[in-house]
């Protein structure tokens, strides 16, 4: 069985140029969560709020539930439903869905081929990705859903190498945004696209590839553009959280003097009173290890 094509052929509802990822984010929410327990069931009822929030973010601008891919995925051949009473989906309906005690997991013949073989995981997460999302929100929707895409796509590890192999938080987006409330740290950007916030990321100053914890601690909201500077070495954090402009930076335009350079010696905006502010031991790690050679002197 090719399950990269079945994967790829996900039966969906389009007319008119729609988009429909209800079933797509079903799938990689569940390939997440059998990455962190491939024995685990998904209960409709408990995970019903997170589906719903994957939908609202991703999804079409127009209300929708997650009722409707957690029975309908059945019909692909990838995903499984049983109640209280036994095997098969009571219906697409969110109170038969509740009350039955419903749960989903991966159809049985697909993991026993992701035992076969693990690689066939990070192959199956980007075929969902490629097909029904830009490249530029892979990454956050991998966070999203507790997809580590780096260990899904090297394939198996040894036992040993399993049991003490590190699993992303994946509350930490939402951790660090409420954190800081929802704005940049470094310019105060702090759009929303309905409810939910767009452009803004979570950051770790010490890299989790790095041993960099999920904790609050350790992490910044940061909007995309000064994420990727932070990433890059071109903004740093310093004594007094303020923030660092690297030296080496070269940006003569308007746009590069109001949103990179205008930074230098700024305060870093928040966290909200309560909230432990970015630790000294990650900032330094920063510091030597990512940010690009001294610090511009404030004007």
């Amino acid at each position: 069985m090719d399950w990269l094509e079945r994967v790829a052929k996900l039966r969906r509802w389009a007319g008119n140029g729609a988009r429909a990822p209800h079933k797509p984010l079903l799938l990689l929410y569940a390939l997440g969560s059998y990455q962190r327990d491939a024995g685990g069931e998904l209960r409709y009822s408990v995970v019903e709020e997170e589906l719903k929030r994957l939908l609202a973010e991703y999804g079409p601008a127009h209300p929708t539930t997650p009722a409707y891919p957690f029975h309908h995925l059945v019909n692909d051949g990838v995903w499984e439903v049983r109640t209280d009473l036994g095997e098969g989906s009571p219906g697409s309906g969110v109170g038969v869905l509740r009350s039955s005690g419903a749960t989903g997991r991966l159809a049985s013949d697909l993991r026993a081929s992701l035992v076969r073989e693990p690689s066939l995981l990070g192959r199956l997460v980007r075929v969902l990705l490629d097909a029904h999302f830009p490249p530029s929100l892979h990454v956050e929707l991998c966070e999203a859903v507790g997809l580590d895409l780096e260990s899904a796509e090297t394939g198996a590890v040894s036992g040993a190498e399993a049991a003490v192999r590190r699993q992303r938080d994946r509350r930490m987006r939402e951790l660090i945004l409420t954190a800081y409330e929802f704005q940049c740290a470094f310019c105060g950007y702090d759009g929303m696209l309905g409810a939910s916030a767009v452009g803004l990321e979570a950051a770790h100053v010490r890299w989790w590839s790095h041993d960099g914890p999920d904790e609050v601690d350790n992490g910044l909201c940061l909007c995309s553009l000064h994420h990727k500077l932070f990433d890059k070495g071109v903004l740093g954090v310093g004594d007094g959280h303020r923030i660092l402009v690297s030296q080496r930076f070269v940006g003569r335009s308007e746009a590069s003097r109001r949103h990179v350079l205008a930074l230098t010696g700024r305060p870093v905006i928040g966290p909200q009173p309560g909230v432990l502010p970015v630790a000294r031991r990650h900032r330094e790690w920063h510091a030597r290890q990512v940010f690009h050679g001294a610090a511009r002197e404030a004007g």
